[in-house]
């Protein structure tokens, strides 16, 4: 029987052989790779909303390319996770990620070798599939059931980036970890020596690694925070935290509590790790927090025999006689390799080198300590050891041998810096004494030149020397000035600017013509030590709404404060006075809440001493000339421990502004500065002292109107200074509003940081709806408590 083909079907036929014979793709926005599938060139995996993105893709000006996930519709690429950290693709267009014939995730060079595996399947490549998640995790699952089992997926292995959902822990029986490792720059993925774990001695710590160097710890779990990172705690703002433990496995994990928000945590290349927010209509992430808080604190950021100066735009240098190990590294922002020496070894051919004085330096760690007397007998120990590398001698001799790590330039600032004098070949340090007889010539003859021109304009500066000529530079830019300077450039103290509680502001000019504000402190009964050194520490502090403190007169009994003279006065002048002309609009208002805040957060987290100021009131805002606050009045700031171990017992700052356990007699803690600043952004929001509804009656304490309104979900535009006509952008009104009540919560606990407050004012953080605060609803209920706390809190100093 002969077989007869119809010609018509032939061309079918061969075009789905030809079909059959090629490698089939997903289709454009799949987030599942099925068997037989596979990805390459410019094809991605979309997850089913849309939130995650996965392909290959090109970090910096490298010109590598790496399979990788990142965020799917923000404007610039953020990537969360990396396959083939270490083993990158240079040609995209046979290079394709599929299932193997093992069931497994496999990459593909184009030789078809595999540069990267899931390698953990045992299944056919018919039975597995790969799926990209909403949150960011992809999956290999067994399709044969009906469970869909997950066998493989990259949150059991993170790079950099820990996202909600993913777990940082180790698992008991498999000893399997998910933790951390960094880029080692922009433009490499590989991994480099910064990494994060969970501690493995069931002490619910996290840390930070340079290798098997810890450098930071989180502090232990307390259930509900970390003891060192108060900004991460059980149901906060951003991130909501829970800490798991069982015979199985301990670990963290997280979810976003913005549901609208992305959130993520990553430890970056410079070994940093941070926290970063992005909201609809952010041009960019904001940074929530980091630790270390400086990069400097990092260990062994610069490498060895390197110099990492946090005032320097870039950070790590060389030390004098050393050149970047490895320059091309040093051009990407990796120092990580450090320096080397540009001359052989000091105790090469009988040499034994000399020390180069490097002064107020973080010394480094690991020394040794040796027997000496005096500083020259030190010396003598580490010379006449050719491994010791460098020492320092204060009080005792301690001695480094090999690579340093950890040098640091400290500020004149900081008190805890030391000498330490490094060894360097002799060819060298002749070489730098060269350099400078050569340059000192030149400064001399530029010098003679100088002078002639210089000449005829000090006859016309002379007498501005001799006003300034006494003045004495103790602390930085800080001044002592006598008190006969103060009282010409005051004009004999004519012109008043105000007084308070604790002393009288007058205005004055430096001779060079700049405006100051002289305080004259009075019923003071510190010596002039105690005084001059919490003057000093003060004078350190600078922020930009922090008024700065230029400089300080004390002799015998005399006490002067001289800080910059601001021109708009302070925001009680302006906030409430009834001129039309004068009515501070609601950007300006915002501004200004804004900006307190700010300054408030460094007072309390960002110095290096913990500083609550205790008198928070709109009397102590001032602004300069562009309307920009300025925290004023760091006369009664208390100077305390970071570990809040100390607290402050007796009563300061000005009455209506008060927390409650400064009445109560309890220990009083930064979050009395969180209450006073509550009570000073309601008279922000209405344009009114607080106590003013009193003379009609409680329920018109603004206060409570505010509390009351926001628990109900009222129109909160009722709220705002009726000058103003409605005029406000309605979510930070929201903001500013459910803050204040917040803030002014009874139990401190309740109350948020002055950092979370800034993070929620600028849109960082979501704040959920506060409930009236207790002392607030007994008072309601209890018109005799009312007037008992009229007179003992509402009354004005």
């Amino acid at each position: 029987m002969s077989l007869k083909i119809n010609k018509l079907w032939l061309p079918q036929c061969l075009q789905l052989l030809l079909c059959l014979s090629l490698e089939v793709y997903p289709s454009r926005g799949s987030d599942t790779i099925f068997p037989g599938q596979s990805l390459s060139g410019n094809q991605t995996l979309t997850s089913k909303e849309g939130n995650f993105e996965l392909g290959f893709f090109r970090p910096g000006n490298s010109s590598y390319h790496y399979i990788g996930i990142w965020y799917k519709n923000l404007p610039n690429q953020t990537v969360v996770w990396v396959a083939n950290r270490e083993q990158p693709v240079s040609d995209l267009s046979i290079s394709a990620l599929k299932i193997s014939e093992d069931g497994n995730l496999v990459l593909l060079n184009q030789s078809r070798n595999a540069l990267w595996s899931t390698n953990s399947v045992s299944k056919s490549s018919n039975s597995t599939i790969a799926i990209l998640l909403d949150n960011g995790n992809f999956v290999v699952r067994d399709a044969s059931n009906s469970s869909m089992d997950v066998l493989w997926q990259s949150f059991d292995h993170p790079t950099d980036t820990w996202l909600p959902g993913g777990k940082l822990g180790y698992n008991k029986l498999t000893n399997q970890r998910q933790f951390l490792v960094s880029w080692r720059s922009l433009q490499n993925p590989a991994p480099s020596l910064f990494s994060l774990e969970i501690e493995q001695n069931g002490t619910s710590h996290i840390l930070m690694w340079n290798g098997s160097q810890m450098y930071w710890t989180s502090g232990v779990w307390t259930g509900k925070i970390f003891s060192l990172v108060p900004e991460i705690q059980l149901n906060y703002y951003v991130t909501n935290l829970t800490y798991v433990s069982n015979e199985n496995e301990s670990y963290f994990t997280y979810a976003s509590a913005i549901p609208s928000a992305f959130t993520r945590f990553m430890i970056d290349s410079g070994g940093q790790l941070r926290q970063f927010v992005w909201r609809k209509n952010f041009p960019d992430w904001a940074l929530f927090w980091t630790r270390p808080t400086q990069q400097c604190e990092v260990y062994a950021y610069c490498g060895a025999f390197s110099v990492c100066n946090q005032q320097k735009e870039h950070l790590c240098s060389c030390i004098q006689g050393f050149e970047p190990k490895t320059r091309e590294d040093w051009e990407k922002d990796d120092h990580t390799d450090g320096c080397v020496g540009k001359t052989p070894s000091k105790c090469e051919g009988g040499g034994k080198g000399t020390f180069l004085l490097m002064p107020n330096m973080r010394l480094p760690l690991n020394p040794e300590s040796k027997a000496a007397e005096t500083i020259e007998e030190c010396e003598a120990a580490c010379l006449n050891n050719c491994s010791c590398n460098a020492f320092a001698y204060d009080n005792g001799c301690l001695t480094w041998k090999g690579n340093l790590f950890n040098l640091q330039q400290l500020s004149s600032a900081e008190e805890t810096g030391r000498d330490i004098h490094l060894r360097i070949a002799s060819s060298e340090f002749v070489k730098t004494r060269g350099k400078g007889k050569k340059k000192t010539t030149l400064v001399v003859l530029v010098s003679v030149a100088a002078f002639f021109v210089c000449f005829s304009l000090v006859l016309i500066i002379v007498w501005r020397r001799r006003l300034t000529s006494t003045y004495k530079v103790v602390e930085d830019s800080l001044m002592l000035f006598r008190y006969k300077e103060l009282r010409s450039m005051t004009k004999n103290f004519s012109e008043r600017l105000g007084e308070g509680g604790f002393g009288t502001v007058y205005k004055g000019s430096l001779p060079n013509s700049i405006p100051i504000a002289v305080k004259q402190l009075k019923s003071l009964q510190q010596g002039e030590k105690q005084f001059c050194t919490e003057v000093k520490t003060i004078g350190t502090i600078q922020h930009i709404n922090l008024v700065r403190l230029r400089g300080f007169c004390a002799e015998a009994s005399k006490r002067f404060l001289v800080y910059d003279y601001m021109p708009n006065g302070s925001l009680e002048a302006l906030l409430f006075q009834k001129a039309a002309n004068t009515i501070l609009d609601w950007k300006s208002r915002f501004h200004i809440a804004v900006g307190t805040a700010r300054g408030l957060a460094y007072l309390h987290e960002g110095c290096r001493d913990c500083i609550i100021h205790c008198d928070i009131k709109p009397e102590n805002i001032l602004l300069d000339a562009e309307f920009n606050p300025k925290v004023a009045d760091l006369g009664l700031a208390k100077i305390i421990g970071r570990d809040f171990s100390r607290v402050l017992t007796t009563i300061r700052g000005t009455r209506g502004y008060l927390a409650p356990e400064w009445l109560s007699g309890e220990a009083v803690t930064p979050k009395a500065d969180v209450f006073s600043y509550g009570m000073l952004l309601c008279e922000i929001i209405s344009g009114r002292r607080n106590s003013d509804g009193y003379n009609i009656g409680f329920d018109n304490y603004f206060p409570f109107q505010l509390s009351n309104i926001i628990s109900k979900e009222d129109e909160i535009v009722t709220l705002l200074d009726d000058r103003l006509e409605g005029n406000a952008n309605i979510e930070e009104l929201n903001r500013a509003c459910r803050v204040a009540c917040w803030c002014i919560q009874d139990d401190e606990k309740d109350r948020p940081t002055m950092k979370q407050v800034v993070q929620i004012l600028e849109g960082v953080s979501e704040v959920n709806r506060p409930t009236i605060p207790r002392f607030l609803q007994q008072f309601a209920e209890s018109p005799k408590e009312t007037m008992i706390y009229q007179k003992t809190s509402l009354s004005s100093d």
